[in-house]
């Protein structure tokens, strides 16, 4: 045990002797306090619990100063991934919000399909009275006028056929493929259409111009024509049954001008019938 005191003495002589005076006066104060320290906790001194809530102060004010930055660092993550968090939750309700504008969208096209094939059949007509086919190419030429259809011999149709838009007169089909067919519009050049004024039975023939209108022409007598006289199929030359409605006089357009009911520029479907009024 001695011998062990002895050793400890030494020591601290060496490293005392080692040391500068000023080094030396440091160290031993240090001493000094730690065996005082030492000495009053053992004492329970009441000045020593002040110097230990002291201590214990700085030492939490030491930490808290230390863990300052990582505290930051921890909570600026935790912001960036609520952030990033926050970001793909937005991004997926865009994405949705964009699917339902899409839905909306192609619900609005279906249901003007819709309304258009409703008009086209009629609320109160068999679709057995006529084919349905959708226009795929409007060949809008300066003079000739004339529309590709999506139905073919496959479907019944024949050459000579009469197309209708709103039971309204729009065409004859000139042309027929297994698949596709061809309709003369009645606004092209070629097309001649003997008709029949309404009211007074005026017999005439309806030319194309090429335009969005057509023109009586070929009338035996000198006509005096208004807005309130109907333009409709006489049936003559069998090429149209009679009756057919297909426009009304303008003469705001050019004397005797026959607007047509069917606005020929904007066909998105067609009925297609034979002359006689059926499939066949």
């Amino acid at each position: 045990m001695a011998s062990g005191r002895d050793d400890f003495i030494i020591a601290i002589r060496s490293a005392f002797l080692k040391k500068s005076n000023k080094q030396q006066f440091s160290l031993l104060a240090l001493i000094i306090f730690s065996i005082l320290l030492i000495f009053l906790s053992n004492l329970n001194f009441v000045g020593i619990k002040y110097i230990k809530i002291g201590v214990n102060e700085a030492t939490y004010r030491l930490s808290a100063i230390i863990s300052y930055p990582e505290r930051k660092i921890n909570d600026s993550f935790m912001f960036l991934s609520e952030y990033f968090n926050v970001y793909k939750e937005n991004q997926n309700l865009k994405d949705k919000i964009h699917k339902l504008n899409n839905d909306k969208l192609n619900y609005i096209f279906l249901e003007n399909e819709n309304k258009k094939l409703k008009e086209i059949i009629g609320e109160n007509t068999n679709i057995s009275d006529g084919i349905i086919s959708k226009v795929l190419i409007d060949k809008d030429g300066k003079f000739l006028k004339s529309i590709i259809l999506n139905k073919g011999s496959k479907n019944g149709i024949k050459k000579g056929m009469v197309v209708l838009e709103k039971n309204y007169l729009v065409g004859q089909i000139i042309e027929v493929n297994y698949t596709t067919s061809r309709a003369i519009l009645i606004s092209d050049l070629n097309s001649n259409i003997p008709v029949v004024i309404e009211p007074g039975s005026f017999q005439s023939i309806l030319s194309g111009t090429g335009k969005a209108y057509g023109k009586i022409k070929y009338s035996k007598n000198k006509l005096f024509l208004d807005e309130n006289n109907i333009v409709y199929t006489s049936g003559y030359g069998g090429n149209f049954r009679a009756g057919l409605p297909i426009g009304k006089i303008n003469n705001e357009i050019e004397d005797l001008a026959v607007e047509f009911f069917s606005d020929l520029s904007q066909l998105s479907y067609v009925k297609i019938q034979s002359i006689e009024g059926q499939t066949e």
